[in-house]
């Protein structure tokens, strides 16, 4: 495959170690995303990110600074809005809609896709619009350098440090969080900490897949371990294995009929997880309706 044959050029390699990096960091990270019921709230943030990337590019500073100040802004937004409606932590809940009718994850959803719009007219204001957008959006893991494989390494090391270490307190969180605050935890720092955990391997990801589809590489990974493992030990390192293969076979894809290669990585995903929903021994009671806050893990 063209792939191979390329490894001896330094873009390819350096693409290959993105792959692997981003991989680890998104399949990790994935699995609390998954176990808390937070893909749309990350999606949310893969748009309000959008803004700090076209600052970034206006100012001639590195993608991942803009996008990684103005995502922790983006971070403290959410950690108030949630405090403000007087939940015990900093994620939003599920909770039926409140006074006056209103639903916090409609505020969050409204409030940070308003972001994605503020990128676009800032991007507007740009010559070459088209062409800029394109590669902000869907990313370019073909022309990362040293600098992105840099970051992603240092992104991916202190993440993981973080999940390990405060591992049975944030799964406790996931699956019983009044059992974590009688406990006496701190719950809204550990809901900070993985608002951060994600919003950091979201503005990680974008060199790779850009902002749009850095969801898919978070969830997808997570999601399909998910149909596979019942405890979250398994789910956590088979959901960074499908990571790292969804990166390498979308980059052989790539390289052998010329496509997109974040889009090649995206759709080897779906492919994976397509399949898992077909023959999973898990996927029947999953795709069955479960009772709100059910966990489908367990540590």
């Amino acid at each position: 495959m063209r792939l191979w044959e390329t490894l001896g050029d330094g873009y390819t390699r350096r693409a290959l170690a993105e792959a692997v990096l981003v991989g680890i960091l998104c399949g990790a990270v994935g699995v609390h995303v998954v176990l808390r019921r937070l893909s749309f709230l990350t999606t949310a943030l893969t748009h309000a990110t959008f803004p700090g990337v076209v600052v970034a590019a206006l100012l001639g500073v590195h993608l991942v600074l803009g996008a990684g100040i103005f995502g922790l802004l983006v971070v403290g937004m959410v950690a108030a809005v949630s405090g403000a409606r007087g939940g015990s932590g900093a994620l939003p809940s599920a909770a039926p809609a409140g006074r006056g009718g209103r639903d916090l994850s409609s505020v969050t959803g409204v409030v940070l896709s308003g972001g994605f719009a503020l990128g676009v007219a800032l991007m507007s204001a740009q010559d070459g619009f088209t062409k800029d957008l394109t590669a902000f959006l869907v990313g370019s893991i073909l022309t990362v350098d040293t600098t992105d494989l840099a970051i992603s390494a240092a992104a991916a090391a202190v993440v993981l440090v973080v999940l390990a270490a405060l591992r049975k307190e944030l799964l406790l969180g996931a699956f019983d969080p009044t059992a974590l605050a009688a406990g006496g935890y701190p719950a809204r720092l550990l809901d900070l900490v993985v608002l951060v955990a994600v919003e950091v391997t979201v503005v990680t990801t974008v060199p790779a897949v850009g902002t749009i589809m850095a969801i898919a590489l978070i969830v997808g990974p997570a999601a399909t371990a998910r149909l596979w493992c019942a405890r979250t030990g398994p789910m956590t390192a088979l959901s960074m294995a499908l990571g790292v293969t969804a990166g390498v076979v979308g980059l052989a894809v790539s390289a052998q009929w010329d496509v997109a290669a974040g889009g090649a990585i995206v759709l080897t995903l779906a492919a994976l997880f397509t399949l898992s929903l077909l023959v999973a021994p898990r996927a029947r009671p999953l795709t069955a309706r479960q009772p709100a806050g059910e966990p489908a893990a367990a540590g």
